[in-house]
């Protein structure tokens, strides 16, 4: 405006954190009022701009970024496009097998070379159903070529690959369409085309509907099937593509990733070209994958491709080095996974914290029905691997002897018996379970990272290994601890090319996320040892500060209450503000392998262990509210445990309720990758809460402790 053009003595005066635009989009508006204003007085106007320096993070969809590289080193790489990362991969690995997957009882597969022209024809479909530039291509459905060729085939076209989360409602469908300015969204079946036709007039962006799996129940316009859908691009020209694909640089955006959006609306979270590829690049590195060349390694892909872990696993890191994804069923995660590993026999296996409890539970099940010379042997074994794994130097007669009866069997019953590399993340595990399968000679590697570093930052290898730590940084990126305590923790910050670009339209988040000097602030807390190993330590926004002012990390506390009971599934510390801790508690039961709610029957292993304690309950309904004396001894017995340990006495747990049913997906109170929604459960059990608290003058102490209510 004039009056902020001719503020004071001419000089440009304004505050830039009002200004959500990059520099050089700042002076080209400045050059057109500048034009405007000097026709006005018919003054002949000539005025050139120089192209302005990018700047580390930018939140605009056609926004440019400075790339963090070293002068050597891996960051030192030249930077690439998907498509150029695609294509070389291509020209080495062209008659390679790329996917598999199972089709009723028939298998079958696509080579790289034809995988990629395939995608360049859903590039050519997207352009031809009207696709713009820095638009999205929302994908809804379960992990499939469909959904890695939407994927490829959105960026090619110089749109956003947007994953949405397949349980989400309309709404939370919407948001994420709209946000991402969405021409098309392409959806797996039936019942998630319904979500996206119940919002179909709030999307003024939307343009086409793809459903890759199915027949479709009914014709509608701009409705396509999967083969209508590649049809339209299957004769269209190649060079307006090919124009497209040149235009594109490594410093731009070509995927969103949505957080869950536990502390608010999700963000869109801008990865360029270059943190897919060099990431991919960087990771397959640090731990050592196999290029096809020599051997390929196998992936099975079963987690939500709407996280980057999966995306980054399944998608990025397998096609730089020419491997090959293994497609799951659709219902994975409700009994079927163990089957598909036993057909794909992976060499390398990521499973979120759930996945290998779940195999815990099930083996400590089927163990107990082991006749008792079984259950004898295996114990030695498990004791055998644990003791082995944990000592440096060589390995004992006996580890060898364990190895053959009973290690081998269980990676052939697991599937697992080619996988040289297993992998945890994406939520906390615990200890007991790190344990469990380290004494099977199955040692899980710990990964941390975060949607805006695109995935891995630091990562534990065989031969670089401490039990419950992340590991160490990837090659070429940096860790800083900011505002360190006495003890060594602080805010883990990270540095290096898999950082974001930014969050979508969301300048002032991005700037709480980087700071001034373009690190990004995690909001965990962690210390590292002498030799660079990672251990997180809690989260600042789910440190429980109680009334009395003392900072308390929740996790550790909760996974040793687990650790002590194992009957219960999962435990939240509450506390904040309060006079003293309490916490919800919830019994380890059945999932309906359809929907995956949690049902009133116990798991077989939690029957088992009832009986160990004197209970004959079956049913979680038998033991909720404190029904069950004998279980609520066992736990008043476990934190007592847990109590005995802590570092003050602000830290030992006051109370206690075991609720009527589990956590869950479905019921909101945990997230796609089974992190806890902390907020949305303390709402949900507020009454139960609040019942902790209710006519209490002063805690009650761990030896003479309040009932539970």
């Amino acid at each position: 405006p004039r009056s902020v053009y001719n503020h004071g003595k001419g000089i440009l005066h304004c505050d830039p954190k009002l200004i959500d635009i990059r520099y050089h989009s700042f002076i080209m508006i400045l050059k057109d009022f500048i034009k405007e204003e000097l026709l006005t007085c018919n003054i002949n106007y000539s005025l050139s701009v120089p192209p302005a320096e990018p700047r580390l993070w930018t939140t605009q969809r056609d926004g440019e970024v400075k790339l963090r590289m070293e002068e050597s080193g891996l960051a030192a790489e030249p930077a690439l496009t998907v498509n150029q990362m695609f294509v070389s991969t291509v020209e080495r690995y062209g008659e390679y097998t790329a996917l598999r997957w199972k089709e009723g009882d028939q298998q079958k597969s696509l080579k790289y070379k034809d995988y990629y022209q395939t995608c360049r024809t859903a590039a050519k479909s997207f352009l031809k159903l009207g696709l713009e530039r820095y638009h999205g291509v929302g994908i809804l459905g379960f992990n499939s070529v469909e959904w890695f060729v939407t994927d490829i085939g959105a960026i090619l076209a110089g749109g956003f690959a947007v994953g949405i989360y397949t349980t989400n409602s309309p709404e939370a469908c919407q948001y994420v369409a709209e946000n991402s300015k969405a021409n098309i969204i392409v959806v797996e079946n039936h019942k998630q085309l319904q979500k996206i036709l119940q919002i179909e007039d709030k999307l003024p962006h939307l343009k086409a509907i793809v459903q890759y799996k199915d027949e479709l129940k009914e014709k509608r316009p701009n409705l396509y099937t999967w083969a209508e859908f590649l049809e339209l691009g299957r004769d269209e020209p190649d060079a307006p593509l090919d124009a497209i694909i040149a235009s594109q640089k490594p410093n731009q955006c070509c995927s969103l990733i949505y957080t869950s959006g536990t502390t608010g609306q999700p963000k869109g979270v801008m990865l360029s070209h270059d943190n897919l590829t060099w990431t991919a690049y960087s990771t397959s590195k640090h731990v050592n994958l196999t290029a096809a060349s020599q051997a390929q390694e196998v992936v099975v892909s079963y987690l939500p491709l709407s996280h980057i872990a999966a995306q980054m696993v399944d998608i990025w890191i397998t096609m730089k080095i020419g491997g090959v994804t293994y497609f799951a069923q659709p219902d994975a995660l409700k009994g079927s996974l163990v089957d598909t590993l036993k057909e794909a026999r992976p060499t390398a296996f990521m499973g979120v914290p759930r996945v290998w409890e779940k195999m815990q539970e099930k083996m400590k099940a089927v163990g107990a029905k082991s006749s008792t010379v079984r259950r004898k042997v295996a114990a030695w074994a498990k004791d055998v691997g644990l003791r082995t794994n944990l000592t440096p130097g060589s390995a004992p007669v006996s580890y060898h002897i364990a190895k053959k009866l009973v290690f081998k069997k269980v990676r052939k019953a697991l599937g697992l018996d080619r996988c040289t590399k297993c992998y945890t993340g994406a939520a906390p595990i615990t200890k007991d379970t790190l344990e469990f399968f380290l004494s099977l000679n199955i040692p899980l590697c710990e990964l941390y990272g975060m949607s805006e570093s695109s995935g891995p930052h630091t990562i534990s290898r065989h031969d670089a290994f401490r039990l419950t730590s992340c590991g160490i940084e990837l090659p070429g990126c940096k860790t800083k601890l900011h505002n360190k305590d006495e003890e060594g923790n602080g805010e883990i910050c990270f540095w290096g090319r898999h950082i974001f670009m930014g969050y979508l339209n969301m300048p002032d988040k991005t700037e709480e996320a980087l700071d001034a000097e373009g690190w990004l602030h995690s909001g965990d807390l962690g210390k590292q040892d002498e030799n660079g190993f990672l251990f997180i330590t809690g989260r600042i926004k789910e440190l429980i500060i109680t009334a009395g002012g003392e900072n308390i990390p929740p996790v550790p506390i909760e996974d040793a209450v687990k650790e002590a009971v194992p009957l219960i599934s999962n435990a939240m510390l509450i506390g904040d503000k309060r006079k003293f801790l309490s916490m919800l508690l919830t019994i380890k039961c059945q999932v309906n392998p359809d929907t995956g709610d949690p049902q009133d029957e116990l798991t077989p292993e939690a029957v088992e262990l009832c009986r160990q304690l004197g209970s004959k309950a079956v049913r979680v309904s038998e033991i909720a509210g404190g029904r069950d004396p004998a279980v609520n001894a066992a736990i008043q017995e476990g934190i007592k445990r847990v109590n005995e340990n802590s570092t003050s006495n602000a830290q030992r747990i006051q109370k206690w309720v075991i609720l009527d049913r589990d956590f869950s997906v479905g019921g909101g109170e945990l997230g796609p990758t089974m992190k806890l929604k902390r907020p949305v459960v303390v709402k949900m059990y507020k009454e139960q809460i609040d019942n902790f608290y209710k006519d209490v003058a002063s805690p009650a102490t761990p030896d003479n402790p309040l009932p539970p209510k």
